[in-house]
């Protein structure tokens, strides 16, 4: 029988439709006659009006293909085609009372009435009736995938009652945190409360669960989903109708907000004006071209109009990427753009590429900058950090570069782990150069956190909250430096223009900011609340995990405060001790030591004794 209604095609089932509604005819006629107290029987009254039961037929036929009532579906069977009927119904009542007129009938018009609401009556149930059994035979055809909707409110409903007329998917319940709800049958459908799913996963055999709760914030959602899905159910969100038909904006929802929006001051654009003349018709070698700083470095170098633009990187798919993004503003520029797979470390390749490229300009900015990564690899994160710099700026001296530009950090200023460590021993190696080295510019460049770089805290919390939390924070009184990225490599480029050799510039940050401040502001500017004591109904938790191993609750930009002024209001010089070339060719010879050994406390010793606040180190780590 399935497969019998698979096979009609549309106007069979017309045809089927229409038959059953004249069919109907006599049947309401014989059953109106029935009810009513008429001076004969019912069967012989209506073989009384047989002459005109034909014209009754022809005139029923027309009138429904006319309101088209053959041509709906029964899963579309509902209000309007119920009007539709009551409409025909009427018009039928009307042509059998006339057509009795005519014939000299002496039946009471009240009995057309009857026959007309008769007559509805019976045509809504055969359509009631064939949905059942067309439903029945489909789903006795093809096995039903039996789901628990979450949510009985109005999405709820309204999805139960749209999918009743599934041919696969069968509706076995609701779940609802809201007590009154729970134990009332809603569009047929009970409510149980969200403690029996287990028990309905494993009585009714669901394997899925439609989440109909659109209302609900994000993070409590994605809480449910994962309860949900630990339990091994397949979830579904359904979004709110609103947003289907576009009168509630999502993009809000669904868009990071900008991290500069974060920054807490307005963001100070720099004009380079006559800064970018340093790299404008030169060729200019960016290190670490794929990472954050790198990349932007890129873009703006790019945008002077330099006329070869190297871009140096570990990483094949940030250099494919990087390529990607700037092969036609390149072209657009009349740039051309080398793209170099290698590593600072490997002295052949990078004399190579530096005689090769005839390089005049290196902005260095490849190193190893995640904290716990390089305090888990110290020796990897020295090597690169501390004698990728020096061979790198070697090279460069040897091969004739102009300038030379390191882009450090203030983990630089007395440093609490290896990375801030390793970044303020790679000054000293440049410093060593800019003192013993003629011909090339050496310069170092210092600031703090950029917002939104890869791995900083603005990506992260948004991450975090995209997961519904919570927000996870070292320490509640922790404070940084930020600025945004553009702002960063907009005075590093002007600093370089600036520089006259053996320079450490430090950028001027603004003041402090509070972790936990930023936290709650990513978290409000993501449209949730903060739950905490004050407000326990709030969307997102914030948990304080502890310093991890080597961060320091605030840092410092420089190892004094003698700062100098230059001609850019944001740049200053810092004056600061450097160490002989005695003293930094020892730091050479003991860190080459200690990575030929892989020997990490030597490596350790190394840093504390030539970095500043690292003496105590062993004390401190003992101590925690």
């Amino acid at each position: 029988m399935f497969q019998f209604l698979r096979i009609l095609s549309r106007r069979q089932k017309v045809c089927i439709f229409l038959t059953i509604d004249l069919s109907l005819l006599p049947v309401a006629l014989l059953f109106t006659y029935a009810v009513q107290s008429l001076p004969g029987p019912a069967f012989d009254t209506l073989l009384a009006t047989a002459p005109v039961l034909p014209y009754l037929l022809v005139i029923g036929a027309a009138v429904s293909l006319w309101l088209g009532l053959p041509w709906i579906q029964l899963n579309a069977y509902e209000y309007r085609a119920i009007a539709l009927t009551g409409v025909y119904s009427s018009l039928m009542a009307v042509a059998a009372g006339g057509l009795a007129w005519v014939s000299g009938s002496s039946l009471p018009g009240g009995t057309y009435v009857i026959f007309g609401i008769c007559y509805f009556l019976f045509q809504v149930a055969s359509r009631a009736l064939l949905y059942q059994i067309v439903v029945g035979l489909y789903r006795r055809a093809q096995p039903l995938r039996r789901v628990l909707v979450y949510g009985a409110g109005a999405t709820g409903v309204q999805l139960v009652q749209a999918l009743k007329s599934h041919e696969q998917i069968d509706p076995v319940a609701f779940v609802d945190d809201n007590p009154s709800l729970q134990g009332v049958i809603l569009a047929g459908v009970p409510v149980y409360p969200p403690a029996r799913i287990a028990e309905l996963v494993e009585s009714r055999k669901v394997r899925r669960v439609l989440l109909a709760m659109p209302s609900q914030s994000r993070p409590k959602q994605v809480k449910i989903i994962r309860r949900l899905q630990n339990m091994g159910l397949e979830v579904q969100a359904l979004p709110s109708f609103a947003q289907l038909i576009g009168e509630e904006a999502l993009v809000d929802k669904l868009t990071p907000v900008p991290s500069k929006n974060f920054l807490g001051r307005p963001v100070r654009n720099v004009e380079l004006a006559e800064a970018s003349d340093c790299y404008s018709g030169r060729t200019v070698l960016i290190s670490g071209a794929g990472g954050t700083i790198g990349a932007e470095l890129c873009r703006q170098v790019l945008a002077c109009g330099p006329t070869r633009l190297v871009l140096f990187e570990l990483s094949e798919l940030a250099l494919y990427n990087m390529m990607l993004e700037l092969e036609a503003l390149a072209e657009e520029q009349g740039t051309t753009l080398v793209p170099v797979l290698g590593s600072i470390t490997d002295p052949r390749r990078v004399r190579q590429v530096l005689e090769d490229e005839k390089v005049q300009v290196v902005l260095h900015a490849a190193a190893y900058k995640h904290v716990p990564l390089v305090e888990a690899n110290p020796l990897t994160g020295l090597a690169n950090n501390v004698l990728g710099t020096r061979t790198l700026a070697v090279e460069s001296a040897n091969a004739g570069v102009e300038r030379f530009i390191l882009i450090s950090s203030d983990k630089a200023v007395r440093p609490t782990n290896v990375m801030g460590a390793s970044k303020r021993l790679a000054e000293f190696m440049l410093q060593d150069l800019a003192s013993n080295r003629q011909g090339t510019i050496f310069a170092i460049v210092r600031f703090g956190n950029v917002l939104g770089s890869s791995g900083s805290v603005v990506p992260l919390f948004q991450e975090q909250i995209s997961r519904g939390g919570p927000v996870t924070v070292t320490d509640p009184e922790v404070k940084r430096y930020f600025m945004t990225i553009s702002e960063a490599v907009q005075l590093v480029l002007k600093a370089g223009y600036e520089a006259k050799g053996n320079e450490v510039f430090v950028l001027e940050m603004g003041a402090l900011m509070s972790i936990l401040q930023l936290a709650r502001q990513v978290i409000a500017s993501a449209g949730y609340t903060v739950r905490d004591e004050e407000n326990p109904d709030g969307d997102i938790e914030i948990q304080f995990i502890g310093l991890r191993p080597g961060e320091k609750m605030e840092e410092e930009l420089t190892l004094s405060d003698d700062l100098l002024p230059t001609p850019h209001q944001k740049i200053f010089y810092a004056r600061e001790a450097r160490l002989s070339e005695i003293e930094v060719a020892s730091i050479l010879r003991g860190l080459r030591q200690a990575l030929a050994a892989g020997d990490v406390s030597a490596a350790r010793a190394v840093i504390r004794r030539w970095v500043e606040g690292c003496e105590d180190w062993d004390a401190e780590r003992k101590s925690s």
